[in-house]
């Protein structure tokens, strides 16, 4: 019914930025404004992490390894949410997938979200 699709990843070197794209489709129609967004990675051999969220108020939140490096942003006319990069390192090579929220669970938790999209490879070169 949902479908979230990324794109934008690519390998760039550190220090370098990306932004990253992630359009929803609904086939029920369902306004995608009202829903929590967030954005996760996950790197070879370890657990999917959370990167950030952005609510149905624009409001955002960030894990700590990327605060003031990365800003989650949403166009809601496009059904788009977008996650600019900056100031890359090579830990921040992973997948990286967009998510939509299903309810009130701390969104830190991958059990949090119902859909997700494929992912899209981001690689960072020292």
């Amino acid at each position: 019914q949902v479908q979230l699709v990324e794109s934008g990843g690519g390998s760039v070197q550190a220090g370098a930025s990306l932004t990253l794209s992630c359009v929803r489709s609904d086939a029920l129609g369902r306004s995608f404004g009202q829903y929590d967004m967030a954005w996760f990675r996950q790197a070879p051999g370890k657990e999917r992490e959370f990167v950030g969220v952005i609510n149905w108020s624009k409001r955002t939140v960030y894990a700590d390894s990327v605060k003031g490096r990365f800003t989650i942003s949403r166009d809601n006319d496009k059904n788009t949410m977008y996650l600019q990069m900056n100031s890359l390192r090579p830990e921040d090579t992973a997948i990286y997938y967009c998510a939509q929220r299903a309810g009130s669970d701390s969104f830190f938790s991958v059990d949090s979200y119902n859909y997700w999209g494929q992912g899209t490879q981001v690689t960072v070169s020292s």
